[in-house]
């Protein structure tokens, strides 16, 4: 690393991986600028960030940004091989994600090659399986509901016998009536 842009491009790039909770790589080759710029707008929007990274500039972040020696093994490599566009998701792990991954369907272009998480490494296979997951916000939805429904249960077999009661008494009246 022989220049002072080189040396500024790395350490961004560690802040950047400091703050992140997860790290994807993608393959953004045939998109064009224009088409890029509408797609980082959308992910600022939900937190996230998407740049345009120089491999080994990026393995040498990664290295520098993790107390311990990460382990770049071959698979983690080919990650970082070709054009790769890295995508920093700062506030939800997957939010991000869903969104590269509906511009990149809707361009018809692109493709993920692996991420991170904290620092595990993950395959193409393992981000996949990531993107399938609920977002935070609906994950949190359902956790409420789960909660609520044991109350709801409670409140209704409760308030059974009342409502009988309340029933029988209107067909009684109805009857006299």
């Amino acid at each position: 690393m022989a220049t002072q842009k080189k040396i500024d491009t790395v350490n961004t790039l560690t802040e950047k991986i400091a703050k992140s909770k997860s790290i994807i790589f993608v393959d953004y080759s045939g998109i064009k600028h224009k088409q890029l710029e509408g797609a980082r707008k959308s992910l600022k929007k939900i937190g996230a960030e998407f740049v345009v990274t120089k491999n080994k500039l990026m393995e040498r972040a990664l290295r520098q940004s993790s107390g311990q020696a990460l382990d770049m093994g071959a698979a983690a490599k080919d990650q970082l091989r070709d054009v790769t566009g890295t995508l920093f998701n700062y506030t939800d792990e997957v939010a991000g994600l869903k969104e590269i991954l509906k511009f990149f369907k809707a361009v018809n272009l692109g493709k993920t090659k692996g991420g991170m998480i904290g620092t595990t490494m993950l395959s193409t296979n393992d981000v996949e399986r990531l993107s399938k997951l609920p977002g935070k916000q609906e994950l949190l939805g359902r956790l409420v509901g789960q909660m609520k429904s044991p109350l709801y249960g409670l409140h209704y077999a409760l308030s059974w016998n009342i409502n009988r009661l309340v029933w029988g008494l209107n067909a009684v009246k109805s009857k006299k009536n």
